[in-house]
């Protein structure tokens, strides 16, 4: 079916973008360390990027449960949970008085998120190839 393809395709470039977001907070933090950004504006920038992220990962989980993809969904389900938990408790905000503090647990985080998100890549790829072959 061409509209699962299509389906797969707007999951692989929605994927992308949270993986991009999250690598940007990687990016920022080891500025951080590096001292080519200051406390204040870590948490300005990361402060703005988490709810753009937390958006972007959850209408990637809405389009694998609208377009009944039930086994991405529930892969995806896991990181929606922990990034509402993280909403709800406001434990996504990065303050500048405490980022040094928290530096490695953040950065942990992070680089986790990034795994994760690489093994949902891995399967959306899988996926649409799959999608491709079955097909024909």
């Amino acid at each position: 079916m061409m509209g699962d393809l299509i389906a797969w395709l707007f999951s692989f470039f929605i994927l992308l973008a949270v993986l991009a977001l999250v690598l940007y907070q990687i990016m920022c933090f080891l500025d951080l360390e590096t001292d080519y950004i200051n406390p204040y504006e870590l948490a300005t920038k990361i402060n703005n990027i988490m709810l753009p992220e937390f958006i972007t990962q959850g209408s990637l989980c809405l389009l694998h449960l609208v377009t009944r993809h039930w086994i991405m969904f529930l892969f995806c389900l896991p990181y929606l949970c922990y990034n509402v938990n993280q909403y709800i408790h406001r434990r996504h905000v990065v303050y500048a008085t405490e980022v040094f503090s928290e530096l490695s647990r953040q950065k942990r985080q992070r680089i986790f998120k990034l795994v994760y998100l690489g093994f949902l890549l891995f399967f959306s790829i899988f996926w649409m190839i799959w999608s491709i072959v079955d097909e024909e």
